[in-house]
């Protein structure tokens, strides 16, 4: 099985070896072969709501595309306030302003590296592979906080459309980006996450980023993620006395 991990990260952190790498999993369709069958209808949970459980991987990034960010984004379709092309010009001069081994924001997490869902009952629980975190998204009926103490991955609660998840997120800091200088965001970010299962082996998510601090209007765009089963989490551990950043190039 071959990960494939962000170049801009792999600088700055390692994956260690874990067991468990090539388990052929219980639960899993086959094909004849033996092989997943990826197109198996949608497994669901005991309330017939879609099982978004598995372990998921970006499909850009499967193929060695991990900055395809500004593909999947219209140019025209994002458009900075004074502030946030400030932010945009001063990232633009020191290209690695961002690259440190603080948390990194929930987007490029799951665009990063595999990231693993649980469904639990009255939660949904993102474990990610990069910096080993991980995430709660709130199914019980809870509203979002009114006045949040900031934090790296925000407040995230969900309820269903039909078979797709709606996920509200907001408190989110504004010590990162989205994706190291080149998308800034603020304190105001709320992100709309739409997470929907197309079959057993493939989840689309669509994401909309409001910001008003930093955007004159929301935008969106879509990621698909592949199912990688028979596989689990890397330990990923980033290392603050990193040795390369003073070897890179500066363009």
């Amino acid at each position: 099985m071959t990960r494939h991990l962000p170049l801009i990260l792999t600088a700055f952190g390692t994956t260690v070896a874990a067991q468990w790498l090539n388990y052929p999993a219980p639960g899993i369709p086959r094909l004849p072969d033996g092989k997943p069958d990826l197109s198996a209808p949608v497994p669901r949970s005991s309330d017939g709501k879609p099982d978004l459980s598995g372990l998921w991987e970006s499909e850009s990034v499967r193929q060695g595309l991990f900055d395809m960010l500004p593909a999947l984004v219209k140019p025209e379709n994002v458009v900075l306030t004074p502030d946030g092309e400030a932010w945009q010009r001063q990232h633009k001069e020191n290209h690695f302003l961002d690259v440190q081994c603080l948390p990194i924001h929930i987007l490029l997490r799951a665009r990063g590296a595999p990231f693993k869902v649980l469904s639990l009952r009255g939660m949904v629980v993102i474990l990610y592979e990069i910096q080993t975190t991980y995430r709660q998204i709130f199914t019980d009926g809870r509203e979002l906080p009114k006045d949040p103490n900031p934090t790296w991955s925000g407040y995230s609660v969900g309820k269903w459309d039909g078979d797709t998840l709606v996920v509200d997120t907001t408190g989110f800091n504004d010590a990162e980006t989205i994706l190291p200088g080149r998308r800034p965001h603020s304190d105001a970010l709320h992100m709309i996450e739409r997470f929907w299962r197309r079959d057993f082996g493939h989840l689309e998510v669509q994401f909309t980023i409001d910001d008003p601090k930093m955007y004159a209007k929301t935008w969106s765009f879509k990621e698909e993620f592949q199912l990688t089963p028979d596989t689990e989490l890397l330990e990923y551990v980033c290392n603050e006395n990193e040795q390369d950043l003073k070897h890179l190039p500066d363009k």
